[in-house]
């Protein structure tokens, strides 16, 4: 992936090359301006590779193919939290009264349903984001895309927030593609890590994640196979981001 930049091309990715399995939940981590918002942006539809070919498998044409929870909060402030879960079924014509239940089934899983007629003025961060990933889990994606959804949020809420989403995905399994600058949460979520090496960004590493589930957050960091795990892929993280900082420090 290209990009002209001040007369010149900047190389954002190069040699990317994996296949992501039906129901993967599969994270990526990475120094600083690697690609990984790039890469996530192409698999969305809102950037064009300019080399190189993208497959995405369509199982079921009915669905749309894919949601996006952004960084930052994207829930719309005219609308109640209800409305805002719902907006994408409503663009898609679903009737009012199936709409309405599927709006409450996620409502529950995201512990929202108190608050289906609040405003996100009326709520904090980490709900905004519940809402936001309510409202992708229900237009019923074939691939859930994630673009550091809990980074701007305080480590007791990500813990939460990271709880719900394996609940949530646990009971109706989609394919995710996730964006994370923490090895922990990668590990927490993931079925397996990928770590992309610095700008331009390709697949440096790939580490299996072995850990059962379900899973609890708290419980298995505490354990010393998740421990193994994150040595694994820190070693070639650390290496990558250093050669970042050295780049930086050569182009100043």
């Amino acid at each position: 992936m290209r990009f002209p930049l001040r007369g010149r091309e900047l190389v954002a990715l190069e040699d990317v090359n994996l296949r992501i399995a039906d129901q993967e939940f599969c994270c990526i981590v990475g120094p600083s301006g690697c690609g990984k918002t790039t890469f996530l942006r192409i698999l969305a539809g809102l950037e064009r590779q300019t080399a190189g070919e993208l497959h995405l498998e369509v199982t079921d044409p009915a669905r749309p193919l894919s949601a996006m929870v952004f960084q930052e909060q994207s829930v719309f402030p005219w609308m109640t939290v209800e409305e805002n879960v719902g907006y994408g079924l409503r663009m898609r014509g679903v009737h009012a009264t199936v709409r309405r239940g599927v709006v409450a089934h996620y409502l529950e899983k995201v512990g929202l349903t108190q608050f289906a007629k609040a405003y996100p003025y009326q709520l904090s961060g980490g709900m905004k984001q519940r809402a936001s990933v309510a409202r992708a889990f229900a237009t019923a994606p074939q691939i859930l895309l994630m673009d550091e959804p809990f980074a701007a949020v305080d480590e007791q809420t990500r813990a939460l927030l990271q709880e719900e989403l394996l609940r949530v995905w646990e009971s109706d399994r989609k394919t995710v593609v996730y964006i994370t600058h923490s090895i922990d949460e990668a590990l927490v979520l993931g079925d397996r890590v990928l770590v992309m090496s610095a700008r331009p960004g390709h697949i440096k590493a790939e580490i299996p994640v072995t850990l059962p589930r379900p899973r609890s957050v708290y419980e298995l960091k505490s354990t010393p196979e998740f421990a193994e795990l994150v040595a694994k892929v820190w070693e070639p993280l650390r290496q990558e981001v250093l050669g970042s900082f050295s780049a930086m420090a050569r182009a100043s």
